[in-house]
C-alpha cells in the first residue's frame, strides 16, 4: 500500500518529499482553546528546497485555501479575520469564506476561491501541537485529505461527526478549485 501522507519535515529529512507535487495541510491550533487555523496549499514541479531555522521554502508556485475553526465561545468571532491578531489572521474577509455552523455552534470557515503564491512559499516549523502533513498525489488524494480533516476536525475541534463530514466536503469544494494540484 502506498504512503498517502507523511510528516512534512520527516520527509524532507528521508528525501521522499513528492517534487512533482502534493498538497501540504499545516496545522495552527491553540492549547487553550479549539479555535484552530489550518492552511492548505497544493505545490508542483518544485525547483528547489530551502531548509532555514523558520522552515522549510519551496521554490514553486502554489495554490493556497484556509480553514478556520471558531468554537462558540471565541470572543472575537465579529472581527473581520483579515484584522485580527498575527496568530489568528487570514487574509480573507466574510463574505470571502464559506461559513458552515455547526450543531455546537462552532463555525467553520473555508476560503471561497484560492490564493495563487508565485514562485516560492514557506511552510513554518511546526511547534507543539501544530504540525505539518504532505500529502502525496495519488488518484484517491481528495479522498484522502477528506478522511483526515473529518477525523481533525472531529476530535482536534469537537465537532459532531455529521457536520465534521460537511466541513471536510466544504474544504474539497475549495481544493477542486485549484489550479495546481
Amino acid at each position: 500500500m502506498p504512503i498517502r501522507a507523511l510528516d512534512l519535515f520527516q520527509a524532507y529529512s528521508n528525501n521522499s518529499l513528492p517534487k512533482d507535487g502534493g498538497i501540504i495541510v499545516s496545522s495552527f491550533l491553540k492549547d487553550t482553546s479549539s479555535y484552530s487555523r489550518y492552511e492548505v496549499i497544493a505545490y508542483n514541479s518544485v525547483k528547489n528546497l530551502y531548509l532555514s531555522t523558520d522552515g522549510l521554502t519551496f521554490q514553486s508556485d502554489g495554490n493556497k485555501i484556509y480553514v478556520i475553526v471558531e468554537p462558540p465561545n471565541y470572543a472575537k468571532k465579529y472581527v473581520e479575520p483579515f484584522r485580527r491578531d498575527t496568530e489568528e489572521h487570514v487574509p480573507h474577509r466574510f463574505n470571502e469564506l464559506d461559513i458552515l455552523i455547526t450543531k455546537n455552534q462552532t463555525k467553520v470557515m473555508v476560503s471561497k476561491k484560492p490564493i495563487m503564491t508565485y514562485t516560492s512559499f514557506t511552510i513554518l516549523k511546526s511547534a507543539g501541537i501544530n504540525f505539518s502533513f504532505v500529502f502525496y498525489r495519488l488518484s484517491d488524494i481528495l479522498e484522502s485529505i477528506a478522511a483526515f480533516f473529518e477525523k481533525t476536525l472531529n476530535t482536534e475541534a469537537k465537532i459532531p461527526k455529521v457536520d465534521a463530514k460537511k466541513a471536510a466536503a466544504l474544504i474539497i469544494e475549495g481544493l477542486k478549485k485549484f489550479t495546481i494540484i
